[in-house]
């Protein structure tokens, strides 16, 4: 490959950002993964996969910017749902300076889909605030903003549901929804780094499908070879676990995401996009046969 990057990822050990580096290495890229435990089970599984793994911390810049040192591209997420949604604007600010201190050639900053248009949801503003300080620090960037995860389908709270035929969510049946796998994010965010001057400046809203919680309940049930039916969750069930998750539901269901998933097709090729019966049909179901722990 002519344009081999070496590309320091953030979150590696997570899912979003296991998936940007699963396809970094797929593409031939050199990458470096940044960890606040390079001790952990996690970061020795991506050293023991060749990956070079550095201690640091997003609230640390100094630790960032030594782990910036010598690649030229970076990507830069947060986790709200870890940190909150201030503590995730405030790292993600500091770690957007300390690229730019590094002298990063290339930043590409991990929002969410429709961020920018004043939703009000508290997780999606805090990564709105880290977008803005990206856009104005004059330095080489793109926003990749990807919308509901599928996974989302198989995630903690909703196993023990599909498990008893029920696929569960506030909004109601017919509403459509766009979705996007977590692999598709991380194909996307490799072709970013790829592209580079040709995508500098630019925010990309992404998805792979777009659905009703009917119709994806139609393709679980082809998947599983068993019948799943949809359940409409009241959305004062969801306020009293979070608040954040309900404004976030209720925007889902004023609003919603809008992505142009045919231009996205168009245009990127090479992410080899999914649509929701491609994941389905691709996951391993045996999840739902282990008991709860």
């Amino acid at each position: 490959m002519s344009n081999i990057r070496s590309v320091l990822v953030t979150g590696a050990t997570g899912q979003q950002g296991g998936a940007v580096v699963r396809a970094l290495i797929a593409r031939g890229h050199r990458v470096k993964a940044i960890s606040r435990k390079p001790d952990s089970d996690g970061a020795k599984r991506l050293a023991a996969a060749g990956i070079e793994v550095v201690a640091g911390d997003l609230n640390d810049a100094a630790s960032v910017v030594k782990a910036a040192s010598g690649v030229d591209t970076m990507f830069l997420m947060g986790n709200s749902y870890e940190a909150g949604p201030e503590a995730e604007t405030r790292q993600g600010i500091l770690a957007a300076d300390a690229a730019k201190a590094a002298g990063i050639g290339h930043l590409i900053y991990s929002s969410v889909g429709d961020a920018d248009k004043k939703t009000g949801i508290p997780h999606f503003d805090s990564k709105y605030l880290v977008e803005k300080h990206v856009a104005g620090l004059g330095i080489p960037y793109t926003i990749s903003a990807p919308v509901a995860f599928m996974e989302n389908t198989v995630a903690p709270w909703a196993i023990v549901g599909l498990r008893q035929g029920v696929y569960a969510a506030a909004l109601p049946p017919a509403r459509v929804l766009q979705q996007i796998t977590i692999e598709d994010t991380g194909a996307f965010v490799a072709a970013l780094a790829e592209r580079r001057e040709q995508v500098f400046g630019k925010r990309f809203d992404i998805a792979g499908d777009e659905l009703s919680g009917e119709q994806q309940a139609k393709i679980l049930t082809e998947a599983l070879g068993r019948p799943i039916t949809y359940r409409e969750l009241p959305i004062t069930a969801i306020r009293q676990q979070s608040e954040d998750t309900a404004l976030m539901f209720e925007w889902f269901d004023r609003t919603g995401y809008d992505a142009n998933i045919a231009a996205l097709r168009r245009d990127f090729p090479d992410v080899g996009w999914h649509s929701y019966a491609d994941w389905a049909k691709g996951f391993n179901w045996s999840v739902l046969d282990k008991t709860a722990g």
